[in-house]
């Protein structure tokens, strides 16, 4: 088995010359052969042992093995503890996704404490199986159905080319003691029910089931690879990028039979579920205005295109600006000046400045954003109109929507539409004798 460790270490590139491993060290079989593998082939590890208080005495048991062993081969020894129930409930998580969590974060605090290169886990081929059809029965995808990676950032796996056989095996030949864990015989947990009943009913449907489920995990492990990098191309192709607005045409969406697909592996990435992602294909070219968040993005369904665009902070308080500020902390950058119409001034007309007689001004002035039923004068036009028909005649998206700001006088008039147009009524006329200026800055 040494020599199978090795070649397999080498093939997925995952322990350097020189590299140190923080060693996960449950105290079972699977982490202690994991163990002796490392101590033979001399990569310098630290061990990092989870007290998770689950089984009472056995889990100090536990502890104390671990300790033992540390100090056994002079091996440096981490020991965390954790009040796992009360963690799963505050989070509304299983015991198992609990674990999970708190040992993965502990794992990696540590690797960075003690400068440690990578983190060694001791998952195995049997693991992959049981994970394999954890994953089935909750509807996963190719992504899901590959299983877990050799190597995955700073997470590696080196035993997860051999079998639960094989490591047993290694540890009678090799006289490795061991932590039995008597939950693992109890199929209380999903995955205690795949391995004790379900994997058994496979071995006796075949003699070589397990190896052919093992050939299947790889190959469909090849196939996400190339997968994602045929989707990367393709998205490439169809999303359109306006400054922070990522829009695709409905157009790009007709595949056949991989619509949903392709809608979905788009909006995954940045946190759309499932869920979300089937409403917003049914919503479709129907749904025109329908807004769908993920905790990072806003969606919305345009006339001809979906808009994504990154949810950026509202500011929910009117920022007041006092005369005499030349610059305010906002989540946009104003410059503000006075000056004096000579008879050499012009007006600038860039859409980033806006002139404004300084007379009709009234202060302090108000920054916010825009609201159904505002209304204004827009540059050129002698009525008013809502603004909210100013963004349909500008062709704005929603999410452009979401972005604007308005400058309002103390009398609540809009006098620019920060960026796009300033209300008629403060223009610079001739018998203007002060401007005001209001600059938009990078």
């Amino acid at each position: 088995m040494l020599e199978q460790f090795k070649a397999y270490v080498n093939r997925c590139n995952l322990i350097a010359e020189g590299e140190k491993l923080i060693l996960a060290l449950s105290g079972g079989i699977d982490s202690m052969v994991l163990a002796d593998l490392l101590l033979k082939t001399k990569v310098d590890f630290t061990v990092a042992h989870c007290n998770f208080h689950l089984r009472g005495e056995e889990s100090d048991g536990d502890e104390k093995f671990v300790r033992e062993f540390a100090e056994k081969y002079g091996v440096q020894c981490f020991v965390k503890h954790f009040d796992t129930e009360k963690y799963a409930e505050k989070e509304g998580v299983s015991i198992e996704m609990a674990a999970r969590d708190l040992r993965y974060a502990w794992f990696e605090e540590l690797r960075q404490q003690l400068d440690c290169d990578k983190i060694a886990v001791a998952h195995h081929a049997d693991d992959q199986a049981e994970t394999f059809f954890i994953n089935l029965l909750r509807g996963a995808g190719l992504r899901g159905l590959k299983g877990m990676q050799p190597k995955n950032g700073v997470i590696i796996r080196p035993l997860l080319w051999a079998s639960r056989e094989q490591i047993h095996q290694h540890a009678i030949e090799n006289q490795i003691l061991w932590r039995e864990d008597h939950t693992n015989a109890e199929s209380v947990y999903l995955r205690n029910k795949i391995r004790n009943q379900l994997l058994p009913i496979f071995d006796e449907l075949h003699p070589e089931a397990r190896q052919g489920l093992y050939k299947s995990l790889e190959h469909l492990s090849a196939e996400n690879e190339l997968y994602r990098e045929l989707l990367k191309g393709k998205l490439n192709q169809i999303v359109e990028l306006d400054g922070g607005l990522q829009s695709v045409p409905y157009s790009a969406f007709n595949i056949l039979n991989s619509e949903f697909q392709l809608l979905f592996e788009w909006l995954r990435q940045y946190g759309f579920n499932t869920d979300q992602c089937h409403f917003i294909f049914e919503a479709m070219e129907t749904g025109i205005g329908n807004k769908y968040f993920s905790p990072t993005h806003q969606l919305v369904i345009g006339r001809n295109e979906l808009q994504l665009s990154e949810i950026k902070p509202i500011v929910d308080e009117e920022i007041q600006i006092e005369v005499g500020e030349e610059e305010i902390a906002s989540p946009i950058h104003l410059r503000f000046s006075h000056i004096e119409k000579s008879s050499d001034f012009f007006i600038d007309k860039s859409p980033i400045v806006a002139m404004l007689d300084a007379d009709k001004v009234q202060f302090p002035l108000i920054l916010r954003h825009w609201r159904h039923g505002d209304r204004f004068h827009p540059l050129g036009m002698k009525g008013s109109k809502l603004l909210s028909d100013f963004f349909v005649d500008q062709k704005f998206t929603e999410a452009q929507k979401q972005n604007v700001f308005l400058l309002v006088s103390a009398k609540n008039e809009i006098l620019w539409v920060v960026g796009q147009r300033i209300d008629d009524r403060f223009k610079v006329t001739n018998g203007t004798k002060s401007v005001f200026v209001c600059r938009l800055e990078d």
